[in-house]
């Protein structure tokens, strides 16, 4: 019988070694592949002005000589200004290609000054690159000159000023001491006024260049040709050719910074020597460069230049070395020209040489010179400093003009120096002069009238004619009426000039009047003129009305009629009227209407006060919104307010529900972002709430599940919240609060602490914190940590309740509905209160009995439980 073999099983390898070598090829080609496409370039595109110079291919792209790119392609830009280029940069590149990165061409340039690119005329021209910050760019506008300071140049650039580039050129070298030290690299214009040309320093000299330093032009050869003699000068064969600059400095004086500015002057001579003053002008009218200044006919300076202000002219002139001594603090410049008049020419010669600027020193050797002096018209009247100078005012011009007598009984005693108007434009003003033996006749009640050239008089009696000189038809007079008073004018006192005697006595008596000065946050509707009313009878008027830059109020100037003194010195208020005064109640509809002039100018009414109240000073009057307002007292008060404050004219102001005032004006700021409210406090509450710390904040309506907090609101619009301040600083300007301060209105000795967890969830400010059931504090405020991980949220525990809670407390959320659902153990739900299942709420258990050892310090920070342990609730410590 023929045995046959049982089968053998084989099992089946799962990984063959010969899938290991796609393996590797497909990881070593995907290498590769990242690899070629990482180091295949960056491309960017250049704008040129044209593609002179430039070859596809050959043109390189260069920093500090390494080649980080070449010229792929060149190509016409959409307007025809210019080509673009396309550049392959090397991808070691990409960090230098910024917005501020530079490009520019190098070619081989030959000038006097030297060879610049001397590299390109063996290598070709090439792209220069000079690396910038910013933002990663691909599009650049190449530059038409290299940058004057390149990375890598070390040293000091600083500015030249000129009047004119003279054969200076990029390239002209600066010396010192003869000493080539740096090269100007720049030059452009400034304004169509001067050359501001740009120098750098190598950085070996760079500490010879001072902030005192003065540099002068050396180009070329200087030929100073007198009667004295012919006298040339160079620096040398360079400076000749090319033009150059030399300087001097102050080995004590500090450094030069990049940037500094210092004028470029035509010499040696005129850089280092004399003393510059500067000169201020209304005009430069007969004065030029090189006017000489003179004193005693010996020519001690030279103008040097002169330019525009924005209040006239201001000249630079240069006192001669020898001469510097003269100048002085109290020195007098005027300009002086030939003399023509009928009694012949002075100073013929300056008809042809043009004017000259006379010079006087003073006598305050010692004292520090002044910043500029200023430059006369004409010679000045050494009497001048005795004479009196006099101020009169008018409304309007009376005819008169610079130049016209001032006379007293027909006797020329002075002059008008000066016509002009006020600065606030309102009036009209006279300088005069008087001479000094007419002094005295001027008193504190004295004034002024003009004369006519002709003045005619007819009435019944017959016709009566004056005339008066030619002076006086040309150039007017002013005659003066000295007064009766002993009392001599004060310094700096302005007087009147009345059109006549008439007016002057009608002016003295509305002197008798009694003034007064009301501020007022507006113009209150009144103007000069307006009626002052006491019991509907005119008392007086308004005399101005002016803007208050500093306080930012008005002051209204007001004057009473003599006769009523007695009331004004009584205990009194005053408040504005309107034109018409509806108060509407369930008794009917009262109607007052103001009189018709008061009406249309607006008007003021006088109140008086109880007797044993006591008056401000009347430098302090408020002007009132109203007659209630006035009458109790009240005290203006501003408030800023965010621009989305809820908050209207007319909207209270109350403490715990009582109103202690009101807002009367709510404007939104220039910024946009503020409201500025005007408001008053009435009277008997100022004290305590215009303290510096006093807190106000907006009242408003919020509905949530609890309830609805400020209800009133609903009907009556938000209103300001005000809590006492405890400070003795007083205040009238506060910042108002959108919301309360979170422990505004919690006892001083409540126990006060912060709650933490990760979320705020459904608290909120109000949300109580129960004990046993029973209300102890609530949560008064919330904030994000500075970490911002976690919520804070600030609380309180009634000071009645304080003893209950210590470190071994224990706080929960009890907000809401928990259900706990498992398998085995079945469902179990647990809830609190209505209250805490709508509006939420936290509850406390404290293990330990409350000692001095465990108490809860102010202002402590406890971890706020999502779920109480079981244990808690069975916690009962003997308190």
């Amino acid at each position: 019988m023929t045995q046959i073999e049982s089968p053998k099983v084989v099992k089946k390898k799962l990984f063959s070694p010969i899938w290991l070598l796609p393996i590797v090829a497909l990881a070593l080609g995907a290498w590769l592949g990242i690899k070629s496409i990482k180091e295949s370039g960056i491309e960017i595109q250049i704008h040129f002005p044209s593609a002179t110079g430039i070859d596809v291919g050959k043109t390189l792209v260069k920093y500090q000589g390494l080649t980080v790119g070449k010229v792929k392609d060149i190509g016409i830009d959409e307007d025809l200004k210019g080509v673009n280029v396309k550049v392959m940069m090397d991808y070691r590149a990409k960090p230098f290609l910024n917005k501020e990165t530079l490009f520019w061409l190098v070619t081989p340039k030959a000038s006097i000054t030297g060879v610049e690119g001397l590299d390109a005329l063996f290598s070709g021209n090439y792209i220069a690159i000079q690396p910038g910050k910013g933002n990663a760019a691909t599009f650049f506008e190449a530059e038409r000159q290299p940058p004057p300071m390149q990375v890598g140049s070390e040293g000091v650039m600083i500015e030249l000023t000129a009047d004119k580039l003279g054969s200076l050129d990029v390239g002209s070298p600066v010396f010192f001491r003869q000493i080539p030290v740096g090269s100007v690299v720049s030059y452009r214009l400034d304004g169509n006024a001067r050359v501001i040309i740009s120098a750098f320093i190598q950085e070996q000299y760079a500490r010879l260049v001072k902030k005192n330093s003065h540099f002068w032009n050396v180009s070329g050869v200087k030929v100073d040709a007198s009667l004295a003699g012919i006298k040339v000068n160079t620096e040398s064969l360079a400076s000749i050719l090319a033009g150059g600059v030399s300087f001097s400095s102050d080995d004590k004086a500090p450094a030069a910074q990049n940037g500094d500015s210092f004028a470029l002057y035509d010499s040696e001579t005129s850089a280092l020597g004399g003393i510059e003053v500067s000169l201020t002008m209304n005009d430069g009218n007969a004065i030029d460069k090189g006017t000489r200044i003179v004193y005693r006919g010996i020519t001690i300076g030279t103008l040097q230049s002169k330019q525009l202000t924005a209040t006239g002219v201001t000249a630079v002139a240069k006192f001669e070395p020898e001469y510097a001594n003269l100048l002085t603090s109290d020195g007098l410049f005027w300009l002086e020209g030939a003399d023509i008049s009928l009694s012949g020419i002075k100073n013929p010669e300056r008809l042809l040489t043009g004017s000259v600027i006379n010079f006087l020193p003073g006598t305050n050797a010692n004292t520090a010179l002044p910043s500029s002096f200023a430059l006369q018209e004409s010679a000045p009247d050494l009497l001048k400093a005795k004479k009196r100078q006099l101020t009169i005012t008018s409304t309007e011009n009376m005819g008169l003009t610079a130049g016209a007598e001032v006379r007293y009984k027909q006797l020329p005693i002075g002059q008008v120096l000066a016509v002009k108007l006020t600065k606030d434009l309102s009036a009209v003003e006279y300088q005069l002069e008087l001479q000094p033996e007419f002094a005295s006749l001027v008193r504190s009640d004295s004034y002024f009238i003009p004369e006519s050239a002709l003045s005619i008089d007819a009435s019944l009696d017959g016709v009566s004619v004056k005339t008066r000189d030619m002076a006086t038809l040309t150039k007017g007079a002013v005659s003066l009426i000295p007064g009766s008073s002993d009392t001599p004018l004060a310094a700096n006192t302005r007087l009147p000039l009345f059109s006549s005697i008439d007016e002057a006595k009608q002016f003295f008596a509305r002197q008798q009047r009694l003034y007064f000065t009301l501020t007022s946050v507006d113009g209150a509707d009144v103007s000069q003129g307006s009626p002052i009313y006491y019991k509907k009878m005119q008392i007086g008027i308004v005399e101005s009305v002016n803007w208050q830059s500093k306080t930012e109020d008005f002051a209204i100037k007001i004057a009473i009629d003599k006769q009523f003194q007695p009331l004004v010195q009584k205990p009194k208020v005053f408040w504005r009227n309107s034109a018409v005064d509806v108060s509407a109640s369930l008794a009917g509809i009262d109607v007052a209407v103001a009189p018709l002039q008061g009406a249309l100018k607006g008007s003021i009414s006088l109140g008086l006060l109880d007797s044993s109240t006591t008056e401000p000073n009347n430098a302090a009057l408020k002007l009132y919104e109203s007659k209630q307002l006035a009458l109790a007292q009240a005290q203006a008060i501003k408030l800023t307010l965010p621009a989305s404050a809820k908050l209207a004219a007319k909207a209270a102001i109350r403490y715990q529900g009582h109103q202690v005032g009101e807002v009367t004006q709510v404007k939104l700021n220039a910024d946009l972002t503020t409201l500025t409210a005007t408001a008053y406090l009435y009277g008997d509450y100022a004290e305590h709430f215009s303290r510096s710390d006093t807190e106000y904040h907006m009242v408003d309506a919020q509905i949530s599940l609890a309830g609805i907090k400020a209800p009133e609101t609903l009907i009556t619009g938000p209103y300001i919240g005000v809590l006492p301040g405890k400070s003795n600083q007083k205040a009238t300007h506060f910042q108002a609060k959108l919301v309360e301060s979170s422990y505004a209105n919690v006892a001083e000795d409540a126990l006060k602490f912060t709650l933490e967890d990760s979320n705020l969830g459904s608290m909120k400010v109000g949300t109580p914190i129960f004990f046993r059931g029973i209300k102890v504090g609530q949560i008064d405020g919330y904030s994000l940590s500075s970490q911002g991980n976690s919520v804070l949220m600030q609380a309180h525990i009634e000071p009645q309740y304080s003893h209950l809670v210590n470190q071994s407390s224990q706080f929960w959320d009890a907000s809401g509905i928990k259900v706990d659902v498992g398998i085995f153990s079945g469902a179990q739900i647990e809830a609190g209160s209505l209250e805490t299942l709508l509006a939420g709420g936290i509850n406390v258990a404290t293990k330990e009995t409350t000692q001095t050892g465990n108490r809860l310090s102010q202002g402590a920070v406890i971890k706020l439980q999502h779920k109480a342990q079981s244990e808690w609730q069975e916690w009962a410590p003997v308190q």
